[in-house]
């Protein structure tokens, strides 16, 4: 058998300034620091950090008066960002950028007094911290949508006054479908200048659709819940190929690999690159597999500033 990577898997930038910011805090005010939700959806990551000292909470009630807390890179709503305050506590923002960007967009739109359109996941953390940037006393509300149909759903007071955003590690072709669809139905809708997409996910929904061009196997490294990894295990089977997301080595079912001839390997945009070569590791060890060239990870040429405080003298 032989091993193809894709070049452009594992960490983007706002995982890592979102890990880092983690660290830093902790080596700044010791334990405990306290994490609102996972600070990226995976498994081992998060494991990792709480050996260091962090206290993961889904409700800030759970956090004590005055301690310290980091919002998790998916955002959060500013219901969350008041109760916070009331309880003065030390805040560190970890919300990647490019999803504080559709905050800016949605906030933007709740001002102008307009409906505004969410394309997502109902219940995902990104999804509820976006749609709780909405104010609605300005008169405007907001909605979720996560399919074509529900598009045809949708009751919408003012169509001249209505504008989109999307959640940000979502398919592409999902997602332009569902676009289409909202312009189709609403020919006056507002959307973003450039697509909410990522770059990161784009990229690394890009690489493997190639990888499934080349493999009869694909297994995307990542948590389930995790949207990106989800997503590039949906494309790659979307491309004919069986594909399995696994969080690491010990969850590789070995069935999978019987008649298999190129096996490829991803990882989704939370899962750290020793994932990967621990996978290929086994592999090479156990079935004598070839790796085909030595692909490293693509430089992306993206990076994100910590907070002030956080940031090297």
């Amino acid at each position: 058998m032989q091993i193809r990577l894709a070049n452009t898997r594992g960490f983007c930038a706002g995982v890592d300034r979102a890990i880092e910011i983690v660290r830093k805090v902790l080596e700044q005010k010791g334990s405990p620091v306290y994490v609102k939700h996972e600070v990226v959806h995976n498994k081992t990551v998060v494991n990792e950090l709480k050996s260091l000292g962090a206290i993961f909470v889904e409700e800030i009630e759970e956090v004590p008066t005055g301690e310290t807390v980091i919002y998790s890179a998916h955002g959060v709503s500013k219901v969350v960002q008041k109760d916070s305050k009331e309880k003065h506590l030390e805040i560190y923002d970890a919300t990647c950028p490019l999803v504080s960007k559709v905050h800016a967009e949605v906030i933007k739109y709740s001002k102008l007094g307009y409906e505004c359109i969410l394309i997502g996941h109902q219940n995902h953390p990104e999804v509820e911290g976006t749609m709780g940037q909405f104010d609605d006393s300005f008169g405007g509300s907001i909605h979720l949508v996560e399919s074509v149909e529900d598009v045809s759903e949708l009751e919408i007071a003012n169509p001249m006054n209505l504008a989109y955003v999307t959640q940000t590690t979502l398919s592409i072709d999902d997602t332009q479908a569902i676009m289409d669809s909202l312009k189709t139905r609403f020919p006056e809708i507002h959307g973003p200048k450039t697509n909410d997409i990522c770059y990161a996910t784009q990229n690394r929904q890009d690489s493997v659709k190639q990888l499934a061009l080349e493999c009869d196997l694909v297994l995307v490294i990542g948590s389930v819940n995790s949207s990106n990894s989800n997503r590039l295990r949906e494309i790659a089977e979307r491309g004919g190929v069986d594909s399995y997301l696994i969080d690491s080595m010990e969850d590789l079912d070995h069935k999978w690999l019987a008649g298999r001839s190129v096996i490829g390997i991803t990882s989704g945009a939370s899962a750290p690159e020793h994932l990967v070569r621990e996978l290929v590791a086994l592999l090479q060890d156990k079935y004598n597999c070839s790796l085909y060239g030595e692909e490293e990870r693509v430089d992306e040429g993206i990076s994100f500033r910590l907070p002030k405080g956080l940031r090297g003298r």
